[in-house]
């Protein structure tokens, strides 16, 4: 008598054949290979979709890798990219869509990417992927959060150089996709996405479409100071959108429920912030981190308080051991700490901005810390800053810290641009310091963020001006960052513009 179909389904994972179970979940959210419809995501599209389309399509790599932290987006845009396929005219049955966040059937299978693929392929499209390619009808293969996978690139490796398919991943941590990555150099192309940009902010709230000036040709156009003057003229067209944005993203931050849900109580939606994003990074990815490395969770978070606190500012070694060892009451050295920071840089809720190398020499100074968004430091330290000129002007004893996090807000806005070289340059003897210096090439362009309501033109360029005077360091302009829009300096070398007109740019 032959065996049930359940008992070879659940002894040959390897074959084309899955565990019942876990076969089940992944039919249950793959709808359209039964004819019915699926969840439907939000119509507004974050930035990346037509470019992440454009690569899943027809990008020189096989595959496509998208990154960014926690609860930014990145399934809604797979989902988005599913439905389109779909309305596109693609059949149900070349679309696989799998998550692969904390799914428990799949413990005990030894390669979940190929085993599921090998299934798809024989269960479902019901031909070899290849043959369907070589008829001009690929399988489209979404994996979604595949760092929670052990080796998940060998295997995406392996299924790409052995099978035409076209695949899109996402990931969480810059760490696990960063390795992936590297082993799979030629096939995978990245982008990475963070928090909304302040004219995504604008299409989201308020139905505004804005188009970007930065484009996708490279960072060349960084180094014309025509660009730069472009940009400061978009931010006086578009001066009244322009304020209401930056003031939703002063209020609630750049996280897409918190401006999707605006009208939520900030307590509410402060909880949700800390449980979804920044208590989920910490428990979670922490516990996914190298196996039989000690891992302190109650250090983890002390780490972050200290990250939300010195946002936008250097605090280094001689800050976090004294308080941390004050809070935990244990002897916590420096190399402990820097690693939970770099773990935390590796969730990409944290960009550590290095201290420049020029001349092949590097200064002994810490990392400058940046935040994916000031929100989460409202949420957990439980302190609202604004940053936008009239929550400022109403709370003018809060102007020291909002000019911390408006460094930090351009810091992340500035290291999320691919390709771009960032460093902060700390003072060096007699030469002041400078709070960004952004390398193209063999050119830098020095930035100096002044965020307070009046503006000192000879003190508050001291540090743009020694900078620009140094013929070695090959520096064309520099730009002043302010509050305020229509800031005058009279060095033709120096650029002002208001944070808000900075980030409108891109």
């Amino acid at each position: 008598m032959p065996e049930p179909r359940q008992h070879r389904l659940n002894s040959n994972p390897l074959y084309g054949e899955l565990p019942l179970e876990l076969a089940r979940n992944i039919t249950s959210t793959n709808p359209w290979w039964a004819g019915e419809e699926a969840v439907r995501p939000p119509e507004f599209k974050r930035w990346p979709f037509q470019r992440m389309l454009r690569l899943l399509k027809n990008g020189m790599t096989p595959a496509t890798v998208l990154r960014g932290p926690r609860r930014v987006g990145k399934t809604v845009l797979l989902q988005q990219a599913v439905q389109y396929l779909l309305s596109e005219g693609v059949e149900n049955r070349r679309i696989l869509y799998v998550s692969f966040d904390e799914l428990p059937t799949l413990q005990g299978i030894q390669e979940p990417v190929l085993a599921i693929t090998r299934w798809f392929e024989k269960q479902i499209l019901k031909e070899s992927f290849n043959a369907s390619a070589n008829r001009g009808r690929p399988a489209f293969l979404f994996l979604d959060e595949v760092q929670n996978l052990d080796a998940w690139a060998p295997q995406v490796k392996n299924l790409v150089d052995n099978h035409s398919v076209r695949a899109l991943i996402t990931g969480s941590s810059s760490l696990r996709i960063e390795a992936g990555r590297d082993s799979l150099a030629g096939r995978v192309t990245t982008l990475e996405m963070g928090p909304l940009l302040l004219r995504e902010i604008a299409g989201l709230r308020y139905g505004v479409t804005v188009e970007t000036l930065w484009g996708e040709n490279g960072l060349d156009k960084l180094l014309s100071a025509d660009f730069w003057k472009e940009t400061i003229l978009r931010g006086r067209r578009d001066k009244e959108i322009r304020a209401k944005a930056f003031k939703a993203f002063s209020d609630r931050g750049g996280y897409p429920i918190a401006q999707e849900h605006h009208d939520t109580d900030w307590h509410e939606l402060a909880d949700y912030l800390n449980e979804t994003v920044i208590r989920r990074a910490i428990q979670h990815d922490l516990r996914m981190g190298p196996r039989g490395q000690k891992r302190d969770e109650k250090l983890l978070e002390e780490v972050f308080r200290l990250c939300c606190r010195y946002a936008g500012q250097a605090a280094g070694q001689a800050v976090f051991v004294p308080e941390i060892q004050q809070a935990l009451a244990g002897n916590i050295g420096w190399n402990r700490v820097l690693t939970y920071l770099r773990f935390l840089d590796g969730t990409l809720l944290v960009r550590l901005v290095p201290p420049v190398e020029l001349r092949l020499k590097r200064k002994k100074s810490p990392a400058k810390i940046c935040l994916s968004d000031h929100a989460l430091r409202a949420s957990w330290l439980q302190e609202m800053i604004p940053v936008d000129p009239e929550g400022l002007n109403a709370n003018l004893h809060l102007c020291d810290m909002a000019g911390h996090l408006a460094e930090s807000i351009l810091g992340y806005f500035l290291a999320s641009i691919p390709n771009l070289d960032v460093a902060h340059f700390p003072t060096r003897g007699a030469e002041p310091e400078v709070d960004f210096v952004l390398s193209v090439g063999t050119r830098r362009i020095p930035i100096e963020v002044k965020y307070r309501k009046k503006i000192d033109i000879h003190e508050d360029t001291r540090g743009l001006r020694a900078f620009l005077e140094k013929t070695v360091y090959n520096a064309p302009f520099g730009i002043l960052v302010t509050l305020e829009d229509d800031v005058q300096v009279s060095d033709p070398r120096i650029i002002p513009m208001s944070l808000s007109s900075f980030l409108w740019s891109r």
